[in-house]
């Protein structure tokens, strides 16, 4: 059967079982990925919500699979809730259509960074006297909770139970992932769990043969589909294709996010803690003055923090540019004092490896190269430290993965300013290949092979126009820093009033979203507005999916995070533009960047950033196809800014208006319509 046919026969068939509807968009997506599947073009497909994009992409992989089966297909996901989607559900569900059609199953795993499994040398060498009580973990879990009077009580509580959790995943011959553990706190999985660098490695670790991450990249090895996440792909683009196994092509999903993520895993931080926390570890094995001067630098380089201003490090001769140069050179001794000794010393190893990850960074940052931007940044509870961050991210995956393996890139916003030119831009596929591609490196013109690509917009099966308006507040204030306005505030409160709750408040900060909370309880008392950071977001979510009338004001992770369909969202408000800080460093210098290249860094990034969650934040309001409500954005730019016709191309094709009693009398008619009923 050819390979077009047989991906209309799988997915037909994974649609029927899942008593799914046909999507066209989904069909021709489906058809666009077989061709990049087959080596054809790099693939940017644009799948709106309701298209149902994961099938749209799983059904032409199954059928490449099924007809190459010495082949491997690697499926990158931003998130772990899609990454668990996958896996438990539209996995299974496109491999039993697959079988029903073909007769054949394909093999799949799921491969995660190695801090995502628990570690048995982490957890058997570390046992403390609570594990010899007479109570199982999960009892004295229970019972140290209950009388836990501070945080570190309640943490090694919870390191009980995930000790007990991680014993009986090992005799099960579980994967011990994380997100299958006890309900725990980042504190206590790092009892259980090892960094990469501190890994001894399965042939020096007494436990070895039992490693789940041994068993995971085992498994991973033998399957021909691996589901992975995007900081992985990165960090194996990054060391050479060393990190997954050898694939054939690569299918990102949530594709959105693919710059974020790939920026973060090639980032650093460095704060005095580190330095005094590793010094510690290595003090058994150091001579005192080596010991006395690491310590000694982490004092140097608080002083030198504090000093410095928060903003980014551009001055080679600087007292901070000195400090790094001096903790490069004394871990460099810290390093050497920590080699050699008894091999058998694990211990020692790890701390000897901790050492060299803070020599590595200081040594990075250090040499203040122009392609990163190292900048002071101040926390909240633990002081200032130093931030790393590529300045681009482009040229890694242009090479580290365009050009290996042919590629489809896949979001439900991708069409940013109405076409794919920035996210392609910011992947790298606008610029040409350094390596070399063929016999000379040239393609027929003698130039440097550029990467082959296109756009694809497959739409999305809801009819915007009819089912949701955009209200642009042209009359408000304009957003200044001094914090959300008063106007905008009766906006608000009035708007909830209409939806009658049922409202996702979207806010640039938490303090605008904790104020608008505060104003619409005292001016709506009888309606409850939940605040992100009130209580756990996960909480706060499932009350407001279980209470259609409440409201729910929060920041970032709720512009895209966020899936509530049907009348418990009618009322989506955005209260400005989600343009970045403009003293955030690293836009800063990517701004710059462009500028110095003759573009326009503000749209290309500033811009670019706030398309995107715009359209991110004005797709939590449709969700399904009987989804009604508005959008309203309380920022007049959006209409008043020669940018704004670029911000709103990105958003889903509402009907707009501008006026505010237009907006309030539908909302007010859907909350009519709901008492009628």
């Amino acid at each position: 059967m050819p390979e077009t046919d047989l991906t209309e026969a799988i997915l037909g068939a994974a649609v029927e079982g899942i008593a799914g509807a046909q999507r066209p968009g989904q069909h021709e997506m489906a058809s666009a990925v077989a061709e990049t599947l087959a080596g054809g073009d790099h693939l940017l497909v644009q799948a709106g919500t309701g298209t149902g994009k994961s099938l749209g992409y799983l059904a032409p992989a199954l059928a490449r699979l099924v007809q190459s089966p010495s082949e491997r297909i690697v499926i990158a996901t931003a998130t772990l809730a899609l990454q668990a989607q996958l896996a438990h559900k539209d996995i299974p569900a496109a491999l039993e259509a697959c079988k029903r059609v073909t007769g054949k199953r394909v093999s799949h795993a799921v491969l995660k960074g190695r801090t995502n499994y628990a570690c048995l040398y982490r957890v058997r060498d570390s046992l403390g006297s609570e594990q010899e009580s007479l109570l199982g973990g999960s009892e004295l879990a229970e019972a140290l909770t209950a009388v836990a009077t501070d945080a570190n009580s309640k943490v090694g509580a919870e390191v009980v139970a995930l000790r007990e959790w991680v014993e009986q995943q090992a005799e099960s011959k579980g994967a011990a992932d994380r997100d299958d553990a006890p309900t725990h706190t980042g504190p206590a999985w790092a009892q259980v769990s090892i960094p990469v660098r501190e890994c001894l490695g399965a042939q020096r670790c007494p436990y070895g043969s039992e490693c789940f991450v041994e068993r995971s990249r085992d498994q991973a090895r033998t399957s021909q589909l691996v589901v992975t996440n995007h900081a992985l792909l990165a960090i194996d683009a990054m060391h050479g294709g060393t990190v997954l196994p050898e694939h054939d092509a690569v299918i990102v999903d949530e594709a959105h996010e693919l710059v974020s993520r790939v920026t973060g895993a090639a980032s650093h931080e460095l704060s005095p803690q580190l330095i005094e926390r590793v010094g510690r570890r290595c003090l058994p094995w150091l001579d005192d003055d080596v010991a006395l001067e690491f310590l000694d630098a982490g004092e140097a380089l608080r002083t030198a923090l504090d000093d410095a201003p928060l903003a980014r490090i551009e001055d080679a001769e600087g007292p901070l540019a000195e400090t790094l140069q001096l903790v490069r050179n004394v871990a460099r001794r810290v390093v050497s004092g920590m080699s050699g000794g008894d091999d058998s010393d694990n211990e020692r190893k790890q701390a000897a490896a901790a050492a060299k990850e803070v020599f590595d960074i200081a040594e990075q940052m250090a040499a203040l190269a122009p392609h990163d931007v190292i900048w002071v940044s101040e926390r909240e509870r633990f002081g200032r430290q130093l931030n790393q961050a590529p300045l681009s991210v482009a040229g890694l995956m242009r090479e580290g993965i365009f050009a290996k393996h042919p590629a489809v890139l896949t979001s439900a916003t991708l069409s940013i300013g109405g076409n794919f030119d920035a996210v392609a831009a910011s992947v790298g596929l606008n610029e040409p290949y350094s390596r070399d591609r063929g016999e000379d490196g040239d393609d027929d013109d003698g130039e440097p092979e550029r990467p082959r690509w296109r756009g694809l917009d497959v739409g999305s099966p809801f009819d915007y126009r009819r089912q949701g308006i955009l209200y642009v507040a042209k009359t408000l204030p304009p957003p200044t820093r001094e914090g959300i306005a008063p106007a905008t505030l009766a906006e608000v409160a009035e708007l909830v009033w209409a939806a009658g709750g049922r409202t996702l408040g979207l806010f640039a900060s938490q303090r605008a979203a904790e104020a608008a909370a505060t104003y619409c309880r005292r001016e709506l008392p009888d309606q409850e507005i939940l605040c992100q950071g009130d209580a756990q977001l996960g909480e706060l979510t499932r009350t407001f999916v279980a209470n259609p009338q409440t409201s729910l004001f929060g920041t970032l992770s709720l512009w895209q995070g966020v899936d509530v369909p049907g009348d418990t969202c009618e009322l989506v408000i955005i209260d400005k533009i989600p343009f970045p800080r403009p003293d955030e460093p690293l836009m800063q210098a990517r701004q710059r960047a462009v500028a110095d290249r003759g573009g326009n860094g503000f749209m290309a990034v500033a811009a670019t950033h706030a398309a995107l969650l715009l359209a991110q934040g004005s797709g939590r309001l449709i969700r399904r196809l009987s989804d009604k409500g508005v959008v309203a954005v309380l920022d007049p730019r959006l209409i008043t800014a020669r940018y704004g016709s670029y911000l709103r191309a990105s958003m889903p094709d509402f009907w707009m208006t501008t006026d505010r009693e237009t907006a309030i009398g539908a909302l007010r008619r859907l909350q009519d319509t709901r008492t009628a009923s």
